[in-house]
């Protein structure tokens, strides 16, 4: 998959019989996914293009450019659908876009170097960065508090690593 890709969205099935979608929408406003475009397969290839979208309960319905028939939308189940980073809008000086944070260096507040960020994965419970150092890759909340500088210009996050609990390691495993 090309470096500058960035998933929006992904599509759930056919909507009525006019080549319609229904797309889960992983965008902040559920309805910009629909202003970026044209939306991109994995490989960066032209896939669709969304002419308008409504609201649909959580997801949304989409019509395309393209003229599309019922089956050719139920054959895109599960499609994650994509768009350039460049067809993003540039986000405020103090945001990112968590795409952005790929391939940051992670150090700690003393500047010692502790990895490199390697994805942002949520697994239900919020958002974790994945790092990866020589040990291995491990995850850390993504919070203020573990967090507490992201310096994209610099290519950079200060992460806190949580204590360990010296009365934990102390005591014995149960077996």
């Amino acid at each position: 998959m090309p470096a500058d890709l960035v998933c929006i969205a992904a599509i759930k099935g056919a909507h009525g019989v006019k080549g319609e979608a229904r797309v889960k929408s992983f965008t902040a406003k559920p309805e910009d996914c629909c202003a970026y475009g044209p939306w991109r397969d994995e490989a960066g290839n032209v896939l669709l293009t969304p002419l308008r979208c409504r609201k649909a309960g959580d997801d949304l319905v989409v019509a395309f450019r393209e003229t599309l028939q019922r089956e050719a939308v139920a054959d895109m189940r599960g499609t994650k659908v994509y768009v350039r980073r460049t067809d993003l809008p540039e986000p405020d000086a103090d945001e990112f876009y968590m795409t952005d944070l790929i391939g940051l260096s992670a150090g700690d507040e003393a500047g010692t170097d502790v990895g490199r960020v390697v994805a942002v994965q949520n697994f239900g419970a919020g958002d974790l960065l994945e790092i990866e150092n020589t040990d291995g890759r491990f995850y850390l909340a993504f919070t203020r508090d573990t967090v507490p500088v992201v310096d994209i210009t610099a290519g950079r996050v200060v992460i806190r690593l949580p204590e360990e609990d010296d009365d934990e390691a102390d005591k014995p495993s149960a077996g």
